[in-house]
C-alpha cells in the first residue's frame, strides 16, 4: 500500500505569481499564448481555443459586464450545460472581485428565485431559451436584477425585454471598451486577493433550504494543490468536462486545476453525446458521480445481456482474467501465473476492445466522487484495465481523502490528502463517539453565505467542522465511509445499520435504478422500495417474449419481481443477518425531481417518499401480499392525475415468520 504522499508545491511561475484564478489566467496568455487550453465540440465539429483565445473572451466579457454594472462583491448565476461559455463567464466574474453560482440546467424557476435571492444575485448568464423563460419568470419579483445574458441565441430573435442581452452583444461593448482602455482589464485583474469569494456552492438541500457555502480563492488552489499532491496530472493531459459546474468538485477540477497544472479542458457537445465524444477523445483524466460510473456498467452489462452465448463467455472469460490480474494486484496479491500468461490474449480480445469502446483506453486519473459506489463497480472497471480511484470530501471544506497510487483498498475512500503549508494548516480529522467525522485544517471553511447561525451550527465549540458522516478508519490508516450519521439506523431490536452501504450494492444492479432502504428503531427488519431500470428491463422482457404496456404494468409483472428477488437475494449473502433485506416492493413509477421526490442531483428525498408511499410502507411491514394506491402525478404537458395501481409487496429468503403468516392468511 503507497503511504499518503505530500501535497502539490507549485513552481510554475504562473501558478506562484498569482493569487486567484483570473490571475494565472492571464499569466498563461502571456507566457503561452499559441498553447492549447480548451475545446469543444459543436455541430459535429471540435473547435479549439488557445489561451490567448480563453484570455480574449474572458476579457471582453468581463468589461462588457463591468459597462452594466456588475463589479466587487456582486453575484452572478450562471445557468447551462459545460460549455466554454461557462467556463469564460465564471472567469469574467471572478475578474472583477464577483462571486459565482453555478446552477443546474434542470432546476425549475422556483428553485432558481430561492437561490437568486439567497445570493443576492444580480446577472443572469444562461445558456438558451430555456432558461431564459424561467429568468424572466422570476425577474420581476427579485430586487438589484441588471441583466439577463444568454449565450444561444436560438428562439430567441422576437424577445423583447429591457434586461434581455446577448453573450456576444455584452462581449461586443467589453472589447471596445478594452481598445478605449487597453490597462483597465489587468488592473481589475491584480484586486483580487486569496481570500476573495469566487463561488456559492449549495448544498442539495435534502434536509433543509439549500445554503451557499462560501469558497474563496484560496480554496480553490489549496483543494488543487491537495488533489495533484494525491495524483500526478501533468501539465497538457486531456480532461472531459462533464459533472456540472454546480458541484465544488467540478469548480476544482475543471475551472481551477484545468488553469494550474494546466490541463487541456474538452467540452463534450452535449449530455446525449458524451458517450460517443468520450470515445472520440480518449481523455487522460475525466470526474464522473457514482451514479454516472454505475450507469457506464450498467451499459456494458446490458450489451452482454443480449450478446449472442460465444461473445459472452469470451466476455466472462476476459473479465474473470482481469480480476485475477489487475484486481489482485491492486488489492496487494500477487496474480498467479495462469492468470498473467491469460492477460496479453484477453487484452488483445476483450479488455483492449472495452475500455476503446468506453473512451478509456487513456484514461490515467478515472475519478469518482460526491457519495459510496459499490466495490463491485470498482472492482469490474479495474478487471477491464481502468484504475478508478475514490476521491471523497465535503463542500464545506474541500476533499479530504483519496485512493493514492498502485495498490488500495476499493471498500474504503482512501487516505488523508495534504495540505500546501501555503494555503493553510495540514488536515486534522477526530471520530466522535457516534461516528462523526471532525476536520480542521487547510483553508478551512468559509462559511453559509448570509447565515452565520447555520455557519455556527456547522461547527463544534472547539472550531472542527462537524461533516455529518459516519466514518471509521482502517488500521492501515484508510477512511471508510458508512453513511449520513443521521442517516445510519436501528431497528426495534437494536441492530444497527447503514441503508446508503445496502443501497449501493443493490443499485449495481443492472435491473435497479435506485432504491430506498427501509427499517427504523419502530420496524423488526430492512425492507426495500425498488425503481427498476425501465429501458435494461424492457430489453430482458422483449428477449424472453413477455409484453407489457407501461412502466407500471413491467414494475408488477411476477417474472420482473423474481428477477428482482433474485437480485436481491443475491446482495442479501453479502449482509449480516439483521441487515438483510426481508421483503421488498417495486414503485409502480419512475422517480421524477418534478414532484419532487429527487433533487435535481438526482438524490432520492427519503422523508417525502416515505410519506408518499406511506400506505405501501404499511403493508410491507403489515405482511400484506399486496396494496392499492392512489398517487397524485404531473403529465409532461402539465396536466395533473392521480394514477390508481395494484402493488405487490415480495418475501426475499429469510423473512420473518410473522410476515409470512399474514402473507400467507
Amino acid at each position: 500500500m503507497e503511504r499518503t504522499r505530500a501535497a502539490k508545491v507549485f513552481s510554475d511561475p504562473a501558478v506562484t505569481q498569482s493569487q486567484t484564478l483570473p490571475q494565472v489566467l492571464l499569466a498563461r496568455a502571456k507566457a503561452t499564448p499559441a498553447a492549447l487550453a480548451q475545446r469543444h465540440k459543436r455541430l459535429g465539429i471540435w473547435r479549439e481555443f488557445t489561451w490567448a483565445d480563453v484570455l480574449q473572451r474572458v476579457r471582453a466579457l468581463a468589461l462588457g459586464l463591468d459597462d452594466l454594472g456588475f463589479g466587487s462583491g456582486d453575484s452572478m448565476m450562471v445557468i447551462g450545460e459545460n460549455e466554454p461559455e461557462h467556463f469564460w463567464a465564471e472567469y469574467a466574474a471572478q475578474s472583477l472581485g464577483g462571486k459565482v453560482i453555478s446552477v443546474y440546467p434542470d432546476q425549475s424557476s422556483a428553485e432558481i428565485h430561492y437561490l437568486a435571492r439567497d445570493s443576492e444575485t444580480r446577472i443572469f448568464l444562461v445558456q438558451d431559451q430555456e432558461q431564459v423563460d424561467k429568468c424572466l419568470e422570476i425577474a420581476g419579483d427579485l430586487e438589484g436584477i441588471i441583466a439577463i445574458v444568454y449565450w444561444d441565441d436560438a428562439g430567441l430573435w422576437t424577445y423583447a425585454h429591457p434586461l434581455l442581452r446577448s453573450y456576444q452583444a455584452v462581449s461586443d461593448a467589453g472589447a471596445r471598451r478594452h481598445d478605449q482602455d487597453p490597462k483597465l482589464f489587468e488592473a481589475r485583474v491584480a484586486r483580487g486577493r486569496p481570500g476573495d469569494i469566487a463561488v456559492l456552492s449549495y448544498t442539495s438541500g435534502t434536509t433543509s433550504k439549500p445554503k451557499g457555502v462560501m469558497i474563496s480563492q484560496r480554496y480553490l488552489f489549496d483543494n488543487s494543490a491537495r488533489v495533484m499532491g494525491a495524483v500526478e496530472i501533468a501539465p497538457g493531459t486531456e480532461y472531459l468536462t462533464y459533472i456540472s459546474p454546480a458541484w465544488v468538485t467540478e469548480q476544482i477540477f475543471g475551472l481551477s486545476i484545468g488553469l494550474l497544472a494546466p490541463m487541456v479542458v474538452n467540452f463534450p457537445e452535449g449530455p446525449e453525446e458524451i458517450l460517443d465524444n468520450i470515445r472520440e477523445l480518449a481523455v487522460n483524466a475525466l470526474v464522473f458521480s457514482p451514479r454516472q460510473w454505475e450507469n457506464l456498467a450498467s451499459i456494458v452489462q446490458a450489451r452482454m445481456l443480449s450478446a449472442g452465448p460465444i461473445r459472452r463467455a469470451f466476455y466472462n472469460w476476459a473479465m474473470r482474467v482481469g480480476r485475477d490480474v489487475y484486481v489482485e494486484r491492486l488489492e496487494g496479491r500477487r496474480p498467479s501465473l495462469a492468470a498473467r500468461l491469460q492477460l496479453p490474449l484477453a487484452e488483445v480480445l476483450v479488455l483492449w476492445h472495452l475500455r476503446d469502446n468506453l473512451g478509456l483506453r487513456k484514461a490515467r486519473n478515472a475519478m469518482s466522487g460526491g457519495a459510496l459506489m459499490a466495490p463491485d463497480v470498482f472492482r469490474m472497471f479495474h478487471a477491464m484495465g481502468v484504475k478508478l480511484r475514490n476521491v471523497y470530501g465535503a463542500t464545506e471544506v474541500g476533499l479530504l481523502t483519496a485512493h493514492m497510487g498502485e495498490s488500495y483498498k476499493l471498500e474504503t475512500s482512501g487516505r488523508w490528502m495534504q495540505v500546501n503549508p501555503v494555503y493553510g494548516d495540514p488536515l486534522e480529522f477526530r471520530i466522535a463517539e457516534d461516528g462523526e467525522l471532525h476536520v480542521r485544517g487547510g483553508s478551512g471553511f468559509g462559511g453559509y453565505f448570509r447565515k452565520p447561525d447555520k455557519t455556527a451550527e456547522a461547527q463544534t465549540r472547539d472550531g472542527w467542522y462537524a461533516t455529518g458522516d459516519a466514518v471509521s478508519m482502517t488500521d492501515d490508516g484508510e477512511l471508510v465511509f458508512f453513511d449520513r450519521v443521521k442517516d445510519m439506523r436501528h431497528l426495534c431490536n437494536g441492530h444497527s445499520y447503514p441503508p446508503q452501504f445496502i443501497e449501493t450494492r443493490l443499485r449495481y444492479s443492472p435491473f435497479i435504478k435506485d432504491l430506498m432502504i427501509l427499517g427504523d428503531q419502530t420496524r423488526p427488519f430492512v425492507a426495500a422500495l425498488i425503481n427498476i431500470d425501465m429501458e435494461v428491463l424492457s430489453r430482458w422482457v422483449e428477449e424472453n417474449q413477455l409484453s407489457f404496456s407501461t412502466y407500471t404494468d413491467l414494475s408488477q409483472k411476477p417474472e420482473i419481481l423474481e428477477l428482482i428477488r433474485a437480485e436481491v437475494e443475491r446482495i442479501n449473502m453479502l449482509l449480516p443477518e439483521g441487515s438483510r433485506v426481508r421483503r421488498f416492493a417495486n414503485f409502480p413509477k419512475e422517480l421524477d425531481p418534478d414532484e419532487g421526490e429527487l433533487t435535481r442531483s438526482r438524490k432520492l428525498r427519503r422523508a417525502f417518499l416515505e410519506e408518499r408511499y406511506a400506505d405501501l410502507v404499511e403493508a410491507i411491514y403489515g405482511g400484506d401480499h399486496s396494496v392499492d394506491l392512489e398517487i397524485a402525478v404531473t403529465y409532461q404537458d402539465g396536466r395533473r392525475g392521480v394514477l390508481r395501481v395494484h402493488v405487490a409487496v415480495t418475501d426475499v429468503e429469510g423473512a420473518p415468520r410473522t410476515a409470512r403468516k399474514q402473507h400467507a392468511a
